[in-house]
């Protein structure tokens, strides 16, 4: 707009890192209220997910190098010395002295000359002790980097670290900013060298990848569409998705309001592809997604079946299944009937369809799989909330079972990579269920490398005569 002042990306950041608490609200919708207010957004977006990404890093490195617990420092002034601190750390290609300077800029327009003056000392005493900001990892000096990416770091010249050596998980539980029970359990699970590569996984920042619609149109085309509109972009390995190379506003490339494409990660479209494998185009199928809000897999159901299946979707969260119908809608998909979930249990829906053919049952989880998009998830999660979700699983499980029709299948899956909620889940539910057979069952644990994905979890479970 003519005439706007737009507020700098780091004020927008220390705006909405000052107003979200990631125990309690979202980042997310916070940023969203105020995006329009910067003409930085992407920028804005990098300093609010990128700080809340490594906050217990960052906090570490200021108590340690300023001489200030974090507990001690107001609120505004913390976040405005978080974000400083994550774009020395993480940022390498931002002078040091553009990202002080931004940084006491900010507090002197928020609080005056006293607080700008504290800003610039704790900033200024941590770039004294930075002595490589792309620090080779193979340098090894683990008690002193913290890793950007899988090469390199951002190096110090003392040890403030924990012992990688004495006490691994406590060491990559402060680096990675992730819960030191949950790091512990994937070091026991999948050892050291993999729980390294999912806590670099847990923190990269998430390639955006396409599903083109195949209704609408073919990976080809979509491609050639993004060629002419100088949109930089490549084919995954199989050749079923685009990932997009910069980060841009989806709704805005070619192709997305006509309904060509949707937004999914390759591990997410992993259990419609299991299911695809067993000859979804089978005629007359009847289908149920009994957790399908925001209807991502739902639509891609449809897709698998030529929009020739009957797919019921239906969702605990009835203001969700609004997002299931947007989708639908926009895609041009006709096979999918969005019932509300009380309305499915109770009434002649689920009499009527009591035999389905297939049922893809993606449960509530603890998205330990998705930590690099679900950030907030990390100071949220523990034991005891696995355990709640383990029994909530285990019981949407046996209500599929129900549901299927002899000879029918389950996708069981899942955004976590939690065996307590997935093989235990399954195993169990298998002892209980002898009329059960698992014909395939598929791990995939979070990767940082090559065409990057989240991690997640899918079995498929065939249904014979008792």
């Amino acid at each position: 707009m003519a005439g706007q002042k737009f507020k700098s990306a780091r004020a927008i950041a220390v705006e909405v890192l000052n107003r979200c608490d990631p125990r309690r609200n979202y980042a997310g919708p916070l940023l969203g209220k105020v995006q329009q207010e910067t003409n930085q957004r992407q920028r804005a977006t990098d300093l609010v997910f990128g700080t809340l990404r490594n906050r217990i890093a960052i906090d570490t490195v200021i108590s340690a190098f300023s001489g200030r617990p974090v507990e001690r420092i107001q609120g505004r002034l913390l976040d405005i010395i978080r974000i400083g601190t994550y774009e020395l750390i993480y940022c390498p290609s931002t002078e040091q002295y553009a990202i002080v300077n931004e940084a006491v800029g900010g507090a002197k327009a928020a609080g005056g000359a006293k607080q700008s003056g504290f800003v610039n000392a704790v900033l200024r005493q941590i770039t004294r002790h930075i002595s490589n900001r792309h620090a080779p990892l193979t340098e090894g000096d683990t008690g002193r980097t913290l890793v950007a990416n899988a090469e390199t770091g951002c190096q110090f010249d003392a040890d403030f670290l924990p012992d990688r050596q004495i006490n691994p998980a406590e060491h990559l539980s402060t680096v990675f900013s992730l819960p030191e029970w949950l790091v512990a359990g994937w070091l026991a699970e999948f050892g050291e060298e993999s729980a390294l590569r999912i806590c670099l996984a847990s923190n990269r920042r998430p390639s955006v990848y396409i599903r083109p619609n195949p209704l609408r149109t073919m990976i080809d085309a979509l491609a050639e569409k993004f060629t002419a509109a100088e949109i930089g972009f490549e084919i995954a390995g199989d050749a079923e998705m685009i990932r997009i190379k910069r980060p841009r506003d989806v709704t805005q490339l070619p192709g997305f309001a006509a309904g060509e494409f949707t937004v999914q990660d390759i591990t997410a479209a992993k259990p419609v592809r299991l299911l695809r494998n067993l000859k979804l185009k089978t005629k007359n199928l009847k289908l149920l997604d009994l957790c399908a809000a925001p209807g991502t897999k739902t639509t891609q159901l449809a897709e698998a079946t030529d929009d020739s299946a009957k797919i019921i979707a239906t969702d605990i969260d009835n203001r969700r299944l609004e997002m299931v119908k947007e989708n639908i809608a926009r895609l041009g998909i006709n096979s999918v009937n969005i019932i509300p979930y009380e309305e499915f249990l109770n009434s002649q829906f689920s009499i009527q369809n009591s035999k389905f053919d297939c049922i893809l049952l993606d449960v509530p989880c603890s998205n330990t799989g998705v930590l690099a998009k679900r950030i907030e998830v990390r100071y949220r999660i523990n034991p005891a909330a696995i355990k709640e979700l383990a029994d909530l699983q285990a019981e949407l499980l046996r209500s599929a079972s129900d549901l299927v029709r002899t000879g029918g299948k389950i996708c069981y899956s899942t955004c976590s990579i939690q065996r307590a909620e997935n093989s235990e889940i399954v195993q169990n539910f298998l002892k209980k269920n002898k009329n059960f057979t698992r014909v395939s069952e598929q791990l995939t644990l979070p990767s940082a490398e090559g065409f990057d994905h989240d991690g997640g979890y899918a079995a498929i479970l065939i249904k014979s005569e008792n």
